[in-house]
């Protein structure tokens, strides 16, 4: 089924960008704000720093198992109809995020929203990409991309504010929000799909990815508190087991949902692990430094979660000039530069204490770290697609999204672990402080090494996909925003998704 080919300035056009704004800004926005309120859901409930660390997680888990998977059933079932059941899918488990009556509750409602995020994230952009035409479809993308961008800006804000009325608010706040997009979209978005498209996805692959990561993330979380028992240790054994079999399950599989054939390209799988270890230390920090500015300077939750908002502004501000710097002088550089700044700023984090200012303590960082993360967002990510061909440029991205995501559910099971912060160390400022400092330390090895992995492996020079091939007539736009949660999934058109599994 062809979408019509929309025109920008269009009253058709408008509602299409309204309601994918709207459906992918709720997801980005919920992927901020439940940071500035873990330290209230922890006192409310009593519960230990794992569980506040699961109640990020079992989000993350899903999504990142999933997303690829929501994607395919997009181009398969069609577009608007999966972006539709994501929305409600997500509206639904939201409420009862803000209902739950307990930690466990709120854990297992976190991962089904994350399920409804992992069919409406991919689901936005590809309706866009579908929808409009070609002549329009940059202006489309771009102004979905700042938009959306905006709503990850104001995040803290709103989240902060929120917390003022209580926490749950957090969640409550998304079913509005998602009501608007469900009527937009009925009403004023078409349908498309592939019709090339068999109806057959990688089950397994998803199943075991779920598995594999549930199990590895559990293991890790809770050797913090409980240490490394023998159940904990079974789970570990059991999640590596399964990420195994998921390695295996791809070589066989005739639609894979990460193509084994991507990663043999040396370009592609060192810009994979730069993404790694740097999502990886960044989705740590996001987290920890939330809860130090809350439990140990005392700062409160709009102000704590304002604290990375000029990370934002800079990438806002900054990303498509270091995009086109980077195709000018090649990647290798502003992605060995940038992480050491993004190291740098995290380290000057250690001055955050009991007698902390923001202006004086915090923003410098801040900023610092800020503009390193500017410098490698925008290449790290065309670096992953340019290493890649152009008909696999829609998948590239979606692995490369997924990765980020798994970087970060493992790093925020990993890092408080490792940093000596367990059970109730989030309502203890001195315990806290003392397991931040580690922390940071880590993260900043994290984005160190993130750079020494760019100077040894990311070569200049590399093939750039083009903007369009003609045995496919695959279409890639520039990245005007660069999230910061994750890289932004890139659009493609929808007949490559199916091309790079069969192909792979």
């Amino acid at each position: 089924m062809s979408a019509p080919a929309l025109r920008m300035g269009s009253p058709a056009g408008r509602w299409v960008v309204a309601a994918t704004v709207l459906g992918s800004g709720m997801a980005m926005l919920d992927g901020t704000v439940v940071n500035v309120a873990l330290r209230a859901i922890g006192k409310e409930f009593d519960a230990s720093f794992a569980a506040l660390q699961w109640t990020v997680n079992g989000y993350t888990l899903t999504l990142a198992s999933l997303i690829l998977i929501g994607g395919s059933f997009g181009d398969r079932f069609g577009r608007r109809r999966i972006f539709l059941i994501g929305v409600l899918w997500f509206a639904v488990a939201s409420l009862l995020c803000g209902a739950a009556p307990n930690v466990g509750v709120l854990i297992a409602a976190r991962a089904l929203q994350g399920i409804g995020g992992a069919l409406l994230t991919p689901g936005s952009l590809a309706i866009i990409s579908a929808s409009f035409a070609k002549s329009d479809r940059p202006a489309a993308v771009g102004a979905w991309s700042g938009l959306g961008g905006i709503a990850a800006a104001a995040g803290p804000l709103v989240g902060g504010w929120l917390l003022e009325l209580n926490w749950r608010w957090v969640f409550f706040v998304n079913a509005p929000v998602a009501l608007a997009v469900l009527l937009i979209t009925v009403r004023h978005v078409p349908e498309s799909r592939d019709e090339q498209a068999d109806g057959r996805v990688d089950i397994v692959g998803a199943v075991l990815t779920v598995i594999g990561l549930a199990g590895l993330t559990y293991s890790l979380t809770s050797a913090g508190d409980a240490g490394m028992t023998a159940s904990v240790l079974a789970s570990g054994v059991a999640g590596i087991a399964a990420l195994a079999a998921f390695m295996v399950a791809q070589q066989r599989s005739r639609r894979p949902l990460a193509p084994p054939a991507m990663f043999r390209n040396v370009q592609f799988s060192a810009s994979n692990a730069a993404t790694f270890l740097m999502y990886g230390g960044l989705s740590a920090m996001m987290v920890l430094l939330v809860l130090q500015l809350q439990v140990v300077a005392g700062f409160s939750p709009i102000l704590a979660g304002s604290s990375l908002l000029p990370v934002t502004l800079l990438m806002l501000a900054l990303s498509a000039r270091v995009g086109a710097l980077s195709q000018r002088i090649g990647p290798r550089w502003l992605m060995t530069v940038g992480p050491m700044l993004c190291g740098s700023g995290v380290l000057l984090l250690l001055r955050v204490g009991g007698n902390a200012h923001y202006i004086s303590d915090v923003l410098p960082a801040v900023v610092i770290f800020g503009l390193g993360l500017s410098l490698t967002v925008a290449p790290l990510t065309s670096t992953v697609l340019a290493a890649a061909e152009d008909r696999h440029a829609g998948v590239a991205s979606g692995v490369n999204n997924a990765i980020a995501r798994a970087a970060g559910l493992l790093a925020i099971a990993v890092v408080p672990t490792a940093a000596g912060i367990s059970g109730a160390d989030y309502a203890n400022s001195a315990a806290f402080n003392s397991g931040f400092d580690t922390a940071m330390v880590i993260c900043a090895g994290l984005f160190f090494a993130t750079g020494l992995l760019s100077l040894g492996l990311i070569r200049n020079g590399v093939r750039t996909a083009s903007v369009s091939a003609p045995e496919t007539d695959i279409h890639v736009e520039q990245c005007t925003h660069c999230g910061i949660n994750a890289p932004q999934l890139h659009p493609a058109e929808c007949s490559a998704q199916e091309s790079v599994s069969s192909d792979a």
